[in-house]
């Protein structure tokens, strides 16, 4: 085993997304991840499909693409929490780790002894990470949390859509992946806590406070004005243009960040004497003038196809980019030099390999080791009860019948 996080442990109870999530990201840099999972049902998204991965014929293999695109770098253990002994099991296995990562609704783990306050007592070296809808805390804490209730409720909903129309979420879980994000963040802060005092800590990241917390400059222009901002589209709330183009044939986006670059992109497109115009010669002024700026420069870039509009905008350090669809971004020449998808050999796909997409990180000394696909359910009962507990095939065997693993 490699990684920056090499040896150490973590006991995970996390499904869905966000905690996944994290827990697939401490896995790539290195941790061992033994992923907990319900005997005979698993993690919730091992259905939510299709599409499933295919296997060797192209056919659709057991295996949903949904649960394998967050659950990398994981072994696969089944136990029964419900159950005394699986609770045994499970205390046996969480004193053999550093972090505990989780994301049941506030209060259920308790119920199986298997809260903070219960395993800081016994074990006050783990780190416990709890990932909800709505925290530990405050009158929304009992409250379950979903990816879109968390954008609708987090304010994200009311930012992303046209002026005119509904509200729209955004395409992806933004709001699991972020609260994922941060969870992984806080952990490697904690580890670092743990490592100097040889203390466990409990961290609580809430959907709905991550959520907030990125609303970044929308958020901060609320707070600088007390005025809602306004569904935009694709415009920027404080700077034009930087937003989505037609061209002759579609659109193209670009990203005017200052006045010189607007300056750039008038010489592209011909109309430098746009610089005289007190609308449209300073950044505050082409704010203030969105409605009339749009316009005229929709008229102008509408007069050529988009690839003349990237080529020549390129040229001039106009930032600008085609609108790619999936296909167009697996297939783009510099997300493969950057190796954005790995294969994985995988007992469900037979001789094809799964195709996942790759880490993003990128560390000259400590690089992500891909060394586990996505485990089928269960797949490594025997293998972490027998190397962790010392228990035999036999007594494995025996808990399978009882219905413990």
């Amino acid at each position: 085993m490699s990684g920056p996080l090499a040896g150490l442990k973590v006991f995970d109870l996390t499904r869905i997304l966000a905690g996944p999530h994290c827990t697939q990201i401490l896995g790539d840099l290195g941790a061992e991840v033994i992923k907990i999972e319900r005997p005979k049902v698993g993690d919730d998204t091992r259905n939510f499909a299709p599409p499933y991965l295919p296997d060797d014929k192209g056919a659709d293999s057991s295996e949903s693409a949904y649960f394998a695109g967050t659950n990398r770098n994981k072994r696969s253990i089944t136990l029964n929490l419900s159950d005394t002994e699986g609770q045994a099991i499970a205390k046996k296995l969480v004193a053999e780790c550093d972090v505990l990562a989780e994301n049941f609704k506030t209060g259920t783990l308790e119920k199986y002894g298997l809260g903070y306050e219960q395993l800081h007592a016994e074990f006050p070296r783990l780190i416990y990470c709890s990932i909800t809808g709505f925290g530990h805390t405050g009158p929304y804490a009992d409250r379950p949390g979903y990816d879109a209730l968390i954008q609708a409720m987090g304010g994200v909903m009311s930012l992303t859509g046209e002026p005119e129309g509904e509200p729209m979420k955004v395409g992806v879980s933004i709001a699991d992946m972020m609260a994922g994000m941060y969870a992984g963040m806080s952990i490697l802060a904690a580890v670092r806590h743990q490592h100097l005092t040889g203390e466990g800590q409990h961290i609580d990241i809430s959907m709905l406070d991550t959520h907030v917390a990125w609303l970044a400059n929308q958020g901060m222009n609320y707070l600088a004005t007390g005025v809602n901002p306004p569904r935009l589209g694709n415009l920027h709330p404080n700077i034009v243009p930087y937003q989505v183009m037609p061209s002759s044939d579609g659109y193209f986006v670009v990203s005017v960040g200052n006045d010189p670059t607007f300056e750039r992109f008038c010489e592209v497109a011909g109309c430098k004497e746009l610089l005289e115009d007190e609308r449209f010669n300073t950044a505050v002024e082409r704010v203030r003038n969105r409605d009339h700026v749009t316009a005229t420069l929709n008229k102008i870039t509408s007069q050529k196809p988009s690839s003349w509009w990237l080529a020549e905008l390129e040229k001039h350090k106009v930032g600008c980019g085609p609108i790619n669809t999936l296909e167009q971004v697996f297939e783009d020449p510099h997300v493969k030099a950057r190796k954005m998808t790995v294969e994985m050999p995988h007992p469900a796909t037979g001789d094809r390999p799964a195709k996942l997409i790759a880490s993003p990180i990128k560390m000259s000394e400590t690089p992500v080791d891909y060394r586990n696909a996505p485990p089928m359910l269960g797949q490594h009962t025997e293998e972490i009860l027998g190397e962790m507990l010392g228990m035999s095939e036999n007594e494995v065997a025996v808990l399978r019948d009882k219905g413990v693993v």
